[in-house]
Order: C-alpha cells, then structure tokens, then sequence
C-alpha cells in the first residue's frame, strides 16, 4: 500500500479553523528546502489535561521516550526511527501545513487500530452476485459513518496504553458497529460466545502510517489493519448493525473502484480485496 500524504495537507484543519499552511507536492519532503514554509503551531484545547494525551512540549515533567516503549505508550513508528527536531518528532512522510499537534493526543506516532470485516454480497438464493464489468463477485466491508466529517470509514480506534492492536481491533468494532457500550450483558455474552473464535482468525494486511486529515508537522496516524472474512455469511454476516461510540451510522458497503472513504481506509480495503479476489 502506498501513501500518497494527500489528506494530511487539505485546507482547513479538522475541527478548527485554522487554515494549513500550503505545500505543494514538490515540496513535502523534508529533504526539499522551502525557506517560506511557516506552518500555524495548532494545538486543540480538547486535548489539554486529558489522560489519553501528552501534555505540552514546554512541561518540564514530560521527558518522553522517542522511538521506543515508553512505559505502557508506544513511541515507535512502524516506518522506523523518525527524527527529533527542537525537541519535537518529526513526520516521517513530510511537511503538513501546521504543527504542534492539533487533535491528536501524543506527539509522534498516534497508534490505531482498524477491522475490515467482510462478506460476499449473495442473492436471495445464496449464490454470490457479480458486478457487471468483469464478473467477479461482490466484496462487502462494514462501514461506519463518522460523526466529525460524516465520511464513510472503517469502524477503529485508539489503541490504548499497554493493548494489544488486534483486541483493540475487535473492541473498537463491537462499539462503533454494535454499539456494545450500550448492550446489555446478555447480549455482550452472546457476542462473546459467537465472535470468540470468528474473531480469532484475523489476518493483518497493513502496518504503517495512515494520510489522515489530523497529522500534522509533529503528530500523525498509524494503524495496524486486520481483515476478519465471514467466507459463508453466517457469523458477523447476517448481524444487525448498530452504530455506536463516535459514528453516526453503520452499513454493509460495496467494494468498488470509485468508493470514497476516510483518510487512508480506501487503500486498505482495496488491499483486503485483492487478497480475497482470486
């Protein structure tokens, strides 16, 4: 998968608004001088005090540990070591338009985690449906439709301190797709007892940084991607969908070559369905 770092330099910073300074695509690279560049130093008032984010550069008791494990919160990027400059991480893919660390809560990498959870599209007979243009079957993912851009994305989070990425990947699922955080514990213990081994049997299909629109010059998005494929459609495939935590909908959604989806999500999914169309 390559990023393209498009969506990490777009306009007006989510959120906020503040406008990113612009960079052209020439100019990106760090490598490449750029004597104008004076990006706005942006960082939300959201994240202040909160205890999932760092605090300020400039507090004397914060002596972070770049590129290693820093007690229970990972400062490693899955792009190997990235620079420090005037204290700061650098983003390792290029310039952004602004700095600090606008809402995002660690300086240096951010650590997600997202599950691509799949079906075929079948007929009322069970067979598979085929798109028309090459007569391959029909590849679907559960979506979930964010609430800041009301963008179509795929149902992660934040893995948290000390996590494992492939059990924040089922969590993050249950809430955003399930809306767990409001289901009773019967129905958490059926969930349980359903998805236990379903869930197992994830394959990862992408580590590395993500082109979100909250990166900036100092913090930025990656994730670890896993695919959990439902091959007959009789475990997550018939579940009814409740959208919960942060989205504002959720739905099964066609795999198609024109899909529009959130930051960097498009380029996984059309990864997942490479390895699954054969």
């Amino acid at each position: 998968m390559i990023c393209r770092h498009v969506k990490a330099r777009c306009g007006i910073y989510p959120r906020s608004t503040i406008q990113r300074f612009p960079v052209p695509d020439e100019k990106v690279s760090w490598a490449v001088e750029y004597k104008e560049y004076n990006p706005v130093n942006y960082t939300s008032t959201s994240v202040h005090g909160k205890p999932w984010a760092d605090p300020d550069i400039v507090d004397h008791n914060f002596n972070p540990k770049w590129n290693s494990l820093d007690g229970n919160v990972n400062r490693k990027s899955h792009l190997g070591s990235y620079a420090i400059v005037n204290d700061l991480p650098i983003n390792p893919i290029g310039r952004t338009g602004i700095c600090g660390r606008g809402v995002l809560g660690r300086w240096g990498p951010n650590h997600a985690a997202d599950p691509i959870v799949t079906r075929w599209k079948l007929h009322i007979n069970g067979t598979k449906e085929t798109d028309r243009i090459n007569n391959r079957p029909i590849l679907q993912f559960i979506a979930i439709k964010r609430s800041d851009t009301g963008e179509w994305a795929l149902p992660g989070g934040m893995v948290e301190p000390g996590e494992n990425v492939a059990i924040t990947a089922v969590r993050e699922f249950q809430e955003e797709a399930l809306n767990s955080l409001s289901a009773s514990e019967e129905e958490k213990l059926q969930w349980k007892q359903k998805f236990e081994e379903f869930f197992s049997r994830g394959v990862k299909v992408y580590s590395g940084y993500v082109d979100d629109p909250r990166n900036t010059d100092n913090s930025w998005m990656e994730t670890v991607a896993y695919n959990f494929h439902d091959e007959d459609g009789t475990k997550v495939g018939a579940l009814k969908l409740n959208a919960g935590d942060d989205a504002v909908g959720v739905q099964w959604v066609d795999i198609t070559p024109d899909i529009k989806l959130y930051a960097s999500h498009k380029d996984i999914v059309s990864e997942v369905y490479k390895r699954l169309i054969k």
